[in-house]
């Protein structure tokens, strides 16, 4: 038996082509084909909560619940009938900017699984009976979600930093909304948003290129790419506040806080050093192992100081802004170290000032390893290829992500970190008992001397 030694870079530059066709009507039709004996396809679409209104928001999310109680060719029970005869799975999600519905099923079975996604998207049946009736789910599962305290507070971040903008609004919408939201309401919104050249009809696994294209005409060359009126809709800027908003709870064991600065857009350059510092800060959990011998500096001081239940740094990028920042779990007499040490993280160590050759190399690692690792499959790898089609155009492909990690230096984190972080506005949202968490402006004041 001979034993192949693949380099990491050899296996990188080995991967698999995506292939990108865009049809008559402005539909993307992009693949990558791995030969498995299964396959992921999907419809990735360019709308969510960002694309909606104070009176509409948690459209997306509703049209999502729909999606499944039937089309007009096929009724609840045969849409779910065929689905289970195929062994599938049928999912979608909703998220600011990007909606999906996608399925995992037999590469045999591409061809129903394309059919019946187009049903889905296109030929929803919107009655006013399924209307009422998921109007009670959505209920609650908002209802639900308030008991995920991660998301929660999420949320807050981003209603405080985006505030009085599009990018404040949830991507489940306020409770008076899901009770209000009509079956109109609906109609509209899939007639605004669902065109054919914000669709991204995305494939991974025993897929062939040139299969999906034709399947692709067959079913989605009807799909509209005009807009009434020519009102084609135009996202407006959303505008960065440095703020803080609490949600004060001193029944609750465990503080919840998020604090970030406004990050870089999905498409910057400076977004790839910027990962790089986030994995040099890492993240902690107290249920996993490492303790104080965690690489990440910041991860050591918590396990060795019991300043937190978990912590982990975060890059949210949009279209055109993003938000970088930090989320940690604590109890209410280690809010105030917590603060400390997270913006530390930006600074003593030492993303602004004295980042050193062993922490970037590091970081890089660390990033590449999570790169890597979230591919796993080809559920994840038809989200990543329409996600960067919307985001980017095109699919980027590993080996350029890998080539453009190993360019980043010690001095590219500084300069990068120094622009994002130093002097800047942070917004801040809490929940829980978070009476100790500093005063706005002590936190705003901290930001400067982050330099010194």
């Amino acid at each position: 038996w001979g034993i192949i030694d693949l380099s990491y870079a050899q296996s990188l530059a080995g991967a698999p082509e995506t292939r990108l066709t865009a049809l008559d009507n402005g539909l993307r039709v992009a693949s990558e084909e791995t030969g498995h004996a299964t396959c992921t396809v999907g419809l990735w679409i360019g709308a969510g909560s960002r694309y909606e209104s104070e009176k509409n928001n948690g459209a997306g999310f509703f049209l999502e619940h729909m999606a499944f109680k039937g089309t007009k060719k096929h009724p609840q029970t045969a849409l779910e009938q065929e689905v289970e005869s195929m062994g599938a799975h049928l999912s979608a999600y909703t998220s600011r900017e990007h909606t999906a519905y996608y399925m995992k099923t037999l590469a045999k079975d591409l061809p129903k699984a394309v059919e019946l996604l187009s049903e889905v998207v296109q030929h929803c049946s919107l009655n006013e009976a399924d209307v009422e009736q998921q109007r009670a789910v959505v209920l609650r599962e908002l209802e639900e979600v308030e008991g995920n305290l991660q998301e929660v507070c999420l949320d807050l971040l981003h209603a405080t930093a985006f505030q009085g903008t599009p990018l404040s609004y949830s991507v489940l919408g306020p409770s008076s909304n899901a009770r209000t939201l009509s079956r109109q309401d609906l109609v509209e919104y899939l007639g605004s948003h669902y065109k054919a050249p914000r669709m991204v009809l995305s494939a991974a696994g025993g897929v062939n290129h040139e299969e999906l294209v034709g399947l692709a005409k067959t079913h989605f060359s009807g799909l509209s790419f005009e807009y009434e009126g020519d009102a084609i809709p135009v996202l407006s800027p959303c505008r960065f506040t440095g703020s803080e908003i609490r949600m004060r709870d001193d029944a609750m064991p465990l503080a919840h806080v998020a604090i970030a600065v406004e990050g870089a857009r999905v498409g910057s350059p400076d977004i790839v050093p910027l990962m790089v510092a986030n994995s040099i800060i890492g993240s902690y959990d107290i249920k996993s192992g490492g303790g104080k011998n965690m690489s990440s500096r910041l991860a050591a001081m918590a396990a060795e100081e019991n300043f937190c239940e978990s912590f982990q740094a975060f890059h949210s990028s949009y279209s055109d802004t993003g938000l970088m920042g930090m989320y940690f779990v604590t109890d209410m007499h280690h809010i105030e170290d917590m603060m400390h040490w997270s913006q530390n993280a930006w600074s003593v160590m030492n993303m602004c000032t004295t980042v050193t050759d062993s922490d970037v190399a590091r970081g890089k690692k660390s990033l590449k390893a999570s790169l890597v690792a979230q591919l796993n499959g080809t559920t994840p790898i038809c989200d990543d290829i329409g996600r960067h089609v919307l985001n980017y155009g095109r699919r980027v492909p590993l080996a350029e992500w890998d080539a453009r990690i190993n360019a980043v230096t010690p001095k590219m984190v500084r300069d990068v970190c120094s622009k994002y972080i130093y002097d800047k506005c942070p917004a801040v949202a809490a929940v829980g008992p978070v009476e100790q968490l500093p005063d706005y402006n002590r936190t705003r004041a901290s930001m400067y001397w982050l330099r010194f």
